[in-house]
């Protein structure tokens, strides 16, 4: 029997130093000669340590908890490709990637140390595994708009075929692929598929193999079984694959990492206090994506205030979970609600165009999440949603009707100019201007008040 230790999307646990440090403390306990320690993406980026580090405090988690192998999700590009080949060509584990190509086409990071797939032995047993990214992440990372993805399903084949080649025992996808893991596991013959992208946490089989997911930011890993004799394992007369969600927080202190950590986010200068809240803005899925909250009006009162313009419009997936908003509030609160040197940009739309771009805010509508998720937070504007036929009832910008052959001014993320999947209507022949980086927008609106701020009605959905 073999172990994975499985961990993905872990993100801003790093800016909370004790919690990272009681993270590795648990992998480390459950560690053994049986098991191996694996990733699967988004483990570099986005929080505030990883933008002071250039995503570089990676390698002090992955020495921590003796990480074997990962593979690249859509933030482990945050700050450009030379940044992650640098990572990689001073990490002690192995990237594996089967489908990311560079600038010319080639397999990225080849020279530095990426790989299709690797082998790693544990308990006496091979265990092969190969990585796949999103195919959409040149699109929705700006920084990764110069790389390629090719099909992963056809990339897996080839990669599911060398490593049966090779007579290993176990063959595994390490996977951020988000919603394309169920089509993976039917198409390709893996005994597991380890996934990430989509944060919530899963653990369910799907024509027999098991996929999982960890949730993000480190709340949660999950400990897989392949060859043991559980009995929630699933089995078709072939190896039987089980799963666990195992919970850190109880886990012994791993003192360096927690050392190492905290220098790092020292060293980033952003203690400078910007407000005093009251009452705590929250930030969990429930906020972020479950329709208006104070947390959204905040950010998207700070885009309208800053680009004079007529509407704020946020994406929910931009607005990072972590610890509620409160008491004092620091430059560094501010970038771990938006952890991205990205600037707020103002568009100009039609009043048509703008009635579109509030249509493409249900989660049903995307490819990526979850289907009941809301991904609009708005200023200056109110919508009525009718959820069982998921359209657009009615929207208002400053309480009148929008007029379909009027020019809207809307200040909102300069990721959502690039994205084909997120409010795909807004692209970049709308720029009209920019405000600067995010962060410091939400900083300035902060020490304006702008923390003072109540849900109040600008999003209503109609059952």
């Amino acid at each position: 029997m073999v172990r994975l230790l499985h961990y993905s999307d872990i993100e801003n646990l790093y800016d909370d130093a004790e919690r990272a440090g009681r993270f590795a403390g648990r992998l480390r306990e459950l560690d053994g000669d049986d098991a191996l320690v694996v990733g699967t993406g988004d483990t570099t980026a986005p929080g505030v340590v990883s933008l002071a580090a250039n995503g570089r405090q990676v390698l002090d988690f992955a020495d921590a908890v003796g990480t074997v192998a990962d593979t690249f999700g859509n933030h482990d590009f945050d700050y450009g490709p030379d940044v992650t080949r640098g990572i990689v060509a001073d990490s002690e584990f192995t990237w594996v990637s089967a489908n990311a190509r560079d600038e010319d086409g080639e397999r990225f990071g080849a020279a530095e140390g990426v790989v299709p797939w690797t082998i790693a032995e544990a308990d006496g047993e091979r265990v092969g595994f190969f990585g796949l990214t999103d195919p959409a992440t040149d699109s929705i990372n700006p920084a990764a708009a110069t790389l390629s993805f090719t099909d992963p399903y056809e990339a897996a084949e080839e990669a599911v075929a060398d490593l049966r080649a090779e007579g290993v025992d176990y063959v595994v996808a390490l996977s951020h692929l988000g919603g394309g893991d169920d089509e993976l596991a039917r198409r390709v013959d893996v005994d597991a598929v380890l996934g990430g992208h989509v944060h919530s946490v899963r653990t369910e089989y799907v024509d027999g193999t098991l996929c999982t997911r960890t949730g993000v930011n480190g709340h949660q890993f999950v400990e897989v079984e392949l060859g043991g004799e559980a009995e929630s394992a699933a089995t078709d007369g072939g190896t039987a694959v089980s799963a666990r969600v195992v919970d850190p927080s109880e886990g012994p202190m791993h003192e360096s990492l927690t050392d190492a950590l905290r220098r790092r986010r020292e060293a980033a200068g952003l203690n400078e206090v910007v407000a005093t809240v009251e009452q705590p803005l929250e930030r969990t899925d429930e906020t972020t994506f479950g329709g208006e909250s104070r947390i959204g009006n905040f950010v998207a009162d700070a885009y309208r205030a800053a680009g004079d313009a007529d509407v704020g419009l946020q994406n929910g997936g931009g607005i990072r979970e972590g610890e509620p908003l409160v008491g004092e509030v620091t430059l560094a609160d501010m970038v771990s609600v938006l952890p991205f040197e990205e600037p707020v940009v103002v568009v100009e739309l039609t009043g048509r165009e703008l009635l579109e771009a509030f249509s493409e805010a249900d989660g049903g509508e995307l490819d990526f999440g979850e289907p009941d998720w809301w991904h609009a937070h708005i200023s200056g504007a109110s919508l009525r949603w009718d959820e069982a036929n998921g359209e657009l009832i009615d929207a208002r910008v400053d309480d009148e009707p929008i007029d379909p052959k009027a020019l809207y001014r809307v200040a909102t993320a300069e990721y959502l100019l690039h994205s084909d999947h997120e409010f795909p209507t807004i692209a970049e022949r709308h720029r009209a201007g920019e405000v600067g980086i995010q962060h410091d927008v939400l900083a300035d609106h902060a020490r304006n008040g702008g923390l003072d701020v109540d849900v109040e009605g600008r999003l209503t959905f109609e059952p």
